[in-house]
């Protein structure tokens, strides 16, 4: 069973022109609320609801009739922070989050709660978690580092999916993740080269330059450019990940 609660402190987005991003409760939030005050703990995706609010702000600041925005869906499936609904709403409130809708499911329907909420990328500190929506054909990652504040929104792409040879019909969630890139590279191109609140950075893994060439070209035939591009060539991709923290790393329809 589901429930989905709109969020009447915040102004609602266009539905038909929004980039829904689902986040887990417990992903924004440490589980138990403090018990001075009632209010949870900033979790792991705090600084990305941050990050995404700057953008929409920028965008707005650019055109006041901007219809392009990020729209956030907080979802909580765990039992015990559904018995918080009032900590969790009154935590948002406090910290400024601009959360559309708080989305209540059990562990067994929460992807139905992210079709239902048209959902284009579910983020999730659970692997597994992640792993069910990306079969279903939602676009998802896994949040596991913990990201500094930062003035922009870092995006990480893979590569290396892209690159791949088509071997028979293009997979639901692959089909996502280029309608959610092409989203991206609009509201990218809102923005001047210089003091963009919006990096998006492409790192193919292996296959040396060519690779990395040939997902550029891959990328920005589906209306996406980069602000950088780097070819690891074999090498481990922990170190870069570690020096450019990004907020979260993006496959071609794939758990990376």
């Amino acid at each position: 069973m589901t429930s989905t609660i709109r969020n009447t402190d915040v102004k609602q987005k266009d539905a038909e022109h929004a980039v829904v991003v689902a986040v887990t409760t417990r992903a924004v939030f440490e589980s138990g609320a403090d018990d001075g005050d009632g209010l949870h703990g900033m979790g792991v995706a705090f600084p990305l609801l941050q990050a995404l609010q700057r953008v929409n702000k920028r965008l707005l600041e650019e055109n006041p009739a901007e219809s392009l925005l990020f729209d956030v869906v907080l979802i909580t499936t765990d039992s015990q922070q559904q018995q918080q609904s009032s900590s969790i709403t009154s935590s948002t409130r406090h910290y400024g989050l601009e959360v559309g809708r708080f989305c209540f499911s059990s562990q067994e329907d929460f992807i139905e709660s992210l079709l239902k909420n048209d959902v284009q990328l579910f983020l999730s500190t659970d692997r597994n978690e992640a792993l069910q929506a990306s079969q279903k054909g939602v676009l998802s990652a896994v949040l596991d580092q913990q990201v500094a504040p930062s003035e922009q929104l870092r995006v990480m792409l893979c590569g290396d999916a892209v690159v791949r040879p088509d071997t028979g019909p293009v997979p639901e969630s692959q089909q996502a993740a280029q309608s959610f890139s092409a989203r991206l590279g609009s509201m990218r191109r809102r923005f001047g080269m210089l003091d963009s609140p919006l990096s998006i950075v492409l790192v193919t893994s292996s296959g040396g330059r060519e690779s990395c060439s040939v997902a550029l070209r891959t990328l920005r035939s589906r209306g996406l450019s980069v602000d950088e591009a780097y070819s690891l060539a074999g090498a481990p991709r922990s170190p870069i990940l570690s020096v450019l923290r990004p907020h979260f790393l993006l496959s071609d329809g794939v758990i990376d």
